[in-house]
């Protein structure tokens, strides 16, 4: 059975696309076969082979399955700036629905587990009425949480949380990650992750400490996946 997870974070730039790519290598270290979707991203580069974003490249190098960058990441966007007005500058149109068919694509190749990253925090703006929370909504998936570990992060887990429950959508889990300083240098760590686990309606999936090397295969080993691999879609 396919289980099919959407990443989000508490904001951008909290790992999200780290995270994503340690829980899929976590599932490769199980025998699991895995692929993923950056169906949007922002901060392209242009290269012979036309757009292509390191988030989406990160992904495809750390799940199993291959797919074409297209199928990946159908929406690059060259400036790193929010996806809808990097698209409003490009003469583009972001249509949630034509994203909602390519992610459908990819949940039916018979991978064990897909994780699709968002973009950005949860309520990432695609036109004047539409997000790219409405993507999850529409595909009904459940939520994995990427929480930026710093001062701030129980008001920002804890709006994000509310937010993903009002759209009706169940949050599956939550990780911690201290993406801009280590663990050891961040006053009362413990305690705000003491809180965070007493508070948000998710079991925790791991804590990854600050990798100055950025190697997601490094914060595999501190993820646990049983709380997602028991779960149905």
């Amino acid at each position: 059975m396919t289980r099919t997870f959407f990443v989000t974070g508490t904001n951008t730039e909290v790992g999200k696309t780290y995270t994503t790519a340690a829980l899929l290598q976590a599932a490769k270290e199980q025998g699991l076969k895995t692929a993923a979707v950056k169906p949007v991203a922002s901060g392209c580069e242009q290269t012979p082979a036309g757009l292509r974003n390191s988030d989406a490249l990160t992904l495809m190098e750390a799940m199993t399955e291959e797919m074409p960058y297209e199928q990946v990441n159908p929406i690059a966007l060259e400036p790193a700036i929010a996806p809808h007005i990097a698209a409003m500058e490009a003469g583009r149109r972001l249509d949630p629905s034509r994203l909602v068919g390519i992610c459908r694509g990819v949940m039916s190749n018979k991978s064990d587990l897909v994780l699709i990253e968002g973009a950005g925090g949860w309520r990432v703006p695609l036109a004047p009425r539409q997000f790219l929370s409405d993507l999850p909504r529409a595909l009904e998936l459940p939520v994995i949480m990427v929480v930026s570990m710093e001062l701030g992060c129980i008001n920002h887990a804890l709006l994000t949380a509310e937010a993903i429950h009002r759209d009706g959508l169940k949050l599956a889990g939550w990780v911690a990650n201290f993406v801009r300083t280590p663990k050891a240098e961040m006053p009362r760590a413990d305690e705000n992750l003491m809180t965070l686990r007493a508070i948000l309606p998710a079991p925790c999936l791991g804590e990854l400490d600050f990798d100055a090397s950025g190697d997601y295969r490094n914060g595999a080993a501190h993820l646990d996946l049983s709380p997602l691999l028991s779960s149905c879609n």
